[in-house]
């Protein structure tokens, strides 16, 4: 009997060392697989913005904070005339970066832009760069971190989640509406009626046509003034809210 045991074991040994080997590929496999899960920096310009980013944070002072993409970015410059109305006054701060996707965004609130301040809101946008290269269910799964993360680092803040807006840019085809579309589905669950809340402004940007309009969005992208105004207009019940 302890004959046969001893030839069995390494047979046994083996048939477990790559069943373990099999599922750990798979699982390593799932994760790598979702790059809007795994948080990666990017080029210099990037990195001195982020930095400019974790000052802002260390001298606090902020209540109300936007984290984002290019849509929040160009705050900046497009929209400047209505942060200047509607936020600068609510010691805002806009930590959008253009061309951000979910992993970036992860990264960089991994590497202290949410340190040192304790906002009331963060208003949140992000994952339309992430339309081209990953599923719905992998962009929802890394929004559902970067709340988490938030919430984690900022354990007083509410959240105002907002849905992706929609587009019809040149290189745009069915397949990224789409997308967008379930995404906007499942982060509306997300909503807890507490800390999170889910707003979709989107339809306030369609034309009769269904389609986002040229004179809101002429890159049928990213907000004009015009556009700026009607998303702060959309956007002012529910952060007013928020905010008290």
């Amino acid at each position: 009997m302890k004959r046969i045991f001893s030839l069995l074991l390494p047979v046994v040994a083996t048939v477990v060392f790559f069943t373990a080997t099999e599922s750990y590929a798979q699982n390593t496999n799932a994760v790598v697989r979702n790059t809007a899960l795994v948080p990666v920096p990017r080029e210099p310009f990037w990195l001195a913005q982020h930095k400019r980013f974790v000052a802002e944070a260390k001298k606090g002072g902020v209540d109300l904070l936007f984290l984002g993409d290019s849509i929040t970015d160009f705050w900046r410059n497009r929209g400047l005339k209505v942060w200047t109305q509607y936020y600068a006054p609510r010691h805002a701060a806009n930590f959008g970066i253009s061309g951000d996707r979910t992993q970036h965004v992860l990264w960089r609130i991994d590497h202290g832009e949410l340190d040192g301040i304790k906002p009331k809101v963060t208003v949140l946008m992000i994952g339309t760069n992430n339309s081209q290269e990953n599923s719905p269910s992998e962009i929802t799964d890394a929004i559902k971190v970067i709340i988490e993360t938030i919430r984690a680092k900022c354990p007083g803040t509410k959240i105002l989640l907002l849905g992706i807006f929609p587009r019809n840019w040149a290189a745009d085809g069915p397949a990224e509406m789409e997308i967008i579309r379930q995404v906007n589905d499942t982060i509306a669950r997300f909503d807890d009626g507490k800390t999170v809340k889910y707003l979709d402004i989107g339809p306030k940007f369609l034309g009769p046509d269904g389609k986002v309009s040229a004179d809101i969005m002429p890159d049928f992208l990213h907000p004009n003034e015009k556009g700026y105004r009607i998303w702060a207009e959309a956007m002012e019940p529910a952060l007013n809210e928020m905010l008290k």
